[in-house]
Parts: structure tokens; sequence; C-alpha cells
């Protein structure tokens, strides 16, 4: 609208005719000054003039096409001086009628315009987070609840849920306290959340390491999973990434230690030390991925067994959320230029993967897991047995006795006596 508002000025503006050289411009009288070697030689030029809207427009050859700064300032609103406004010396020594402003744009329509596409993200975001906490929290119980199917599986999807709920939990936190006084201020406590939550984001990519180790070990490695130990697991998803972030915490103590170790300073890689080895994880993941694949296609496609369709189900569920998981981390080391498309794109899709990752885990390793699907149905059969099994019972207990028979029953047995 400021746009289309400022043309449309400019061009009223301009049907109502121009000022004559003689308007107290300095830059118009000097730019006359030094274009008067340029004009033609057969003496057709159009004369230095200022139009309505204020733009400058120099002494020019006849036939020539002249090009302008747009004009810094128009009706109160700031517009974009790296663009031009062109207009043309007509072959007859006069200026054509209507500049062409189309090319200006104003400042503060896109700052609205990209502060409300960061408003739609953050909805994004917070929408995103709350259902996958719903979802993570659900599924957390589930896991918790059933106790009939806690095998070394389950027990790192439980755990790997778990590291997603604290991680959503600190981001609510973060988004909750960190304000830009917060953030200038550097205060202890506020670092300390920023720690808290790059440790469980850590713990999400280690976990799912976990994920990976156990499949490529029962799959690829053919080794027997009673082998495997729950604190081998605990070790690589809980206790391997706390030296990394305390490594982190003190090279951003001594070399960034500013607006609460948040973001990173030109020329400083702290934030390498605990993304570095995220990294690696990510890689080390997809070559085991690689290698399950490889195997479920030669040697377990046509096994049936349970324990292989289990391992089939989990296999699928890796092989959808780790790319959801590497993605959305890869995306912050791609810069999305300076086109305003592409930017908004980065925005909407990175805010939608990175808040929704939760959601996705609970579905994959939980809602649709056959094992807590059937043990969740057991349940709901045994409840309903036992509601209904409770109810038959106090429907006998509440018909009343008859008098009248007791009495008639005992009349004829004092009669027979």
């Amino acid at each position: 609208q400021g746009t289309s508002r400022f043309i449309f000025t400019a061009t009223v503006l301009l049907l109502l005719g121009e000022r004559s050289v003689t308007s107290p411009c300095q830059e118009c009288m000097s730019m006359s000054d030094i274009s008067v070697s340029t004009a033609s030689g057969s003496g057709l030029y159009c004369d230095t003039s200022i139009d309505g809207i204020g733009t400058c427009w120099p002494r020019s050859s006849a036939g020539q096409m002249v090009s302008r700064p747009c004009p810094e300032m128009f009706y109160g609103v700031r517009y974009n001086t790296t663009n031009n406004v062109y207009r043309k010396c007509l072959a007859n020594g006069t200026w054509a009628l209507k500049g062409n402003y189309s090319m200006c744009k104003a400042i503060l329509h896109e700052e609205k315009k990209g502060k409300m596409h960061y408003q739609i993200a953050v909805i994004i975001n917070f929408l995103g987070h709350c259902i996958s906490m719903v979802a993570l929290l659900i599924a957390f119980f589930l896991f918790l609840c059933l106790r009939s199917i806690r095998c070394l599986r389950n027990i790192i999807h439980w755990n790997l849920i778990t590291a997603f709920i604290l991680r959503n939990a600190t981001w609510f936190i973060v988004q909750m306290t960190m304000s830009p006084e917060v953030h200038e201020s550097n205060v202890i406590w506020c670092r300390l959340v920023t720690a808290s939550f790059n440790y469980f984001h850590s713990t999400n990519f280690f976990w799912m390491f976990g994920e990976g180790c156990y499949l490529h070990t029962a799959i690829v490695l053919t080794y027997s999973t009673d082998k495997l130990r729950k604190w081998m697991f605990i070790c690589i998803g809980w206790c391997i990434p706390f030296p990394i972030i305390v490594a982190w915490a003190i090279g951003k103590l001594y070399y960034d230690n500013e607006k609460c170790w948040f973001g990173k300073r030109a020329g400083v890689y702290t934030d390498y030390i605990y993304q570095g080895p995220m990294i690696l994880v990510l890689v080390i993941n997809f070559i085991f991925l690689f290698n399950i694949v490889r195997i479920l296609m030669t040697k377990l496609r046509a096994s049936t067994t349970s324990e292989t369709i289990q391992y089939r189900k989990a296999v699928k569920a890796t092989l959808v959320l780790l790319p959801l998981l590497g993605i959305t981390y890869m995306l912050f080391f791609v810069n999305p230029g300076e086109d305003e498309i592409s930017q908004i794109v980065f925005i909407y899709f990175n805010s939608f993967l990175e808040s929704f990752q939760g959601f996705f885990v609970s579905v994959f390793y939980c809602f649709l897991n056959s094992e807590v699907r059937s043990a969740v149905r057991k349940r709901f059969h045994r409840w309903q047995e036992q509601h209904s099994i409770r109810a038959r019972m106090t429907q006998a207990m509440s018909i009343p006795t008859s008098p009248s028979r007791v009495s008639f029953h005992s009349i004829k047995q004092s009669t027979s006596l």
C-alpha cells in the first residue's frame, strides 16, 4: 500500500507540472553546471528540473534515459535509496511527463512485512512446542504405566522422549525469561538457562545415537541384545553430553561471555565445541542406517518372526525421525540469502520442523508402536471386564427381597411342624 500510494502521488504531482530550475536546490544547480558540457551538439537537451516529488533531474541530452536514487523521505515515510527512479529526456528536449517510481519501496512497509512473518513464525513455534509437549507427556506416562513392555528397546524410546520433554521445557523457560534487558545484563542464571537448553538439546541427538547403536548392534552385528545393558545407553544419552557442555561453558566464559551465551561473536567458534559432536553423531547415525537398510533388504526380507517385525518398524521410525532431526539442525548452517521469498520459506520451514520434533518422536516411537498399542488395548479390555463384573455385582446386591415371600415360607414351615 505504501508503494502504490507513493506512485499514485508522484503521478498526480507530475501531471500538475514541474517547478523551474530557479528552485533553491544546491544539488541540482551543481549538477547543472557539471552536465552543461554533456549536452548534445545539436543543442537539444532537457534543462535541470525538480519534479513534484522533489527529485532533482540534471541537464541531460535529448533521448537519454536518466536514473536518480529514490527519495529518502516522502510524506513522513522512509524509502529505500538503493533503488532508482527513471525518467526519459525526450527527443524534442523536454522531460517525459511521468517518472518511473515503481522501484521505490517503502522501508516501513518492508519492516512491517518482515515483522508480520516473524510474529507468525513465533506463533507456529509456540503452537508446535505446546502440541509436542502434550504428546510427549502422554507418551511418557504410557511407557511409565505399561510395565509389561519394558524391554531395552522401549526403555531407549522412553529416555529419548524424556530428553525431548526436558528440552521443550527449557525452551519455554528461555522464551519466558530471556528479555533484551536480561540479554544485555548477562546475569549468571540466564547463562545457566542457556547451558541447560544446550545440554538437553545435545541429549536429543545422543539418544537418537543410542537408537541407532541399538538397531545397528541387533541387526548388522547380529549380537544378542541380551548382552546390551541399560547403563551403556544411559552413559551415551545422559553422561557424554555433560562434559561437552561444561567445556563449551568454559569456552564461552573466557572468550564470548556476553548476551547470556546466546549467539556467537564473529571470529569466535566456541559453539562448535558442542555442535561438532552433534554433527558427528548425525553422520555416524546415517552410516548406521545405511548398513541397517542394506541388511534388511537382503537377509531379513523373508523373515517373519515377531522380533524381526519389531526391528523393521523401529528402523522405519528412525529413518523418518533422524532426517527430521538432522535437517532442522543443519538449517542453522544455511544462509537463505537476500531474497525475500527464500527468507520467508526458511523461517516457516525451520519453525515448523523444530517445534514439532517432539510430536513426531511421540507418534513414531509410542503411538504407532505395536507393543504399546497392544498393551493399551489389553489394559482397556481388562478395565472393561472389571467394570462389567463390578456392575453385575452391584446390580445383584441391589435386588430387594420380597417380605411376603419370606413370611409365607416361614408360615409354611411352622404349619408343617
